[in-house]
């Protein structure tokens, strides 16, 4: 079924997947072939690409079609995760174990495969959310300096991005953005974005060239790296709650 609702003076579309009302996104692009469906990372949207020329009708008609897929894919998204003493909490690709003593340092500490932190337990996820992109930052602004130097390049500034849709983004003014939560990666994984923003700064487009600067710059299996972020990268949006 899918129910249009009034909000802000325009109606909204939503499709109902297992029992939920979901709001339906549409993006028309000028290289859009044909429509394609997917859903975010945290379930909150159903995220429909058409070609200009695309129907709305039409799209909305595809995601209700569809419904018995999106309801798969919406089961696979992960329950918001309470951060205690005992919890766990992937960093640079492994499950670690949060030890929480509020009597020690606040201070985030990784020893013997896990996470030894202390404060009031109220603010742990926070600083725990905090600490995680400090780490994102260093790890990643290192790998770009690394990369940069391999291509030939001035590094650019880093910005840390929250973004939904997309790993990394390089502008055309230069400015690469890469996903923090890439630090829960392996490094293998998160190295591999940063390495294809770069390589973006040599050729701004997706071009033989471009791939070979790729495979030129980067040390390790670009598929791999792929394919590892297609069958885990939704684990990597689990919520923080």
């Amino acid at each position: 079924m899918i129910e249009w609702l009034l909000k802000g003076g325009r109606s909204d579309p939503q499709v109902e997947v297992a029992g939920r009302l979901i709001p339906v996104v549409l993006r028309r692009t000028a290289q859009a072939k044909r429509m394609t469906m997917r859903l975010a990372p945290d379930g909150s949207e159903v995220r429909i690409t058409l070609p200009r020329w695309g129907r709305s009708a039409e799209a909305l008609d595809f995601a209700r079609k569809r419904s018995g897929w999106l309801a798969a894919q919406l089961a696979g998204v992960p329950e918001p995760v309470s951060l205690g003493d005992g919890s766990s909490l992937f960093y640079l690709g492994d499950l670690r174990s949060v030890i929480h003593d509020p009597a020690t340092s606040r201070r985030v500490r990784v020893e013997d495969g896990a996470l030894y932190v202390g404060g009031p337990t109220e603010s742990l996820t926070p600083r725990l959310t905090r600490w995680l992109q400090g780490e994102a930052r260093r790890l990643l602004s290192d790998d770009l300096t690394h990369y940069c130097q391999v291509a030939g390049q001035i590094a650019p500034p880093l910005m840390l991005s929250s973004a939904r849709r997309r790993w990394g983004s390089c502008a055309h003014d230069g400015t690469i953005r890469i996903n923090w939560r890439l630090v829960m990666a392996p490094a293998f994984v998160r190295r591999s974005v940063v390495a294809h923003e770069v390589a973006h700064l040599v050729h701004f487009d997706h071009s033989p060239d471009f791939h070979a600067m790729l495979d030129l710059i980067y040390e390790h299996d670009i598929s791999a790296a792929n394919r590892w972020l297609k069958r885990e990268g939704r684990s990597l949006y689990l919520p923080l709650g």
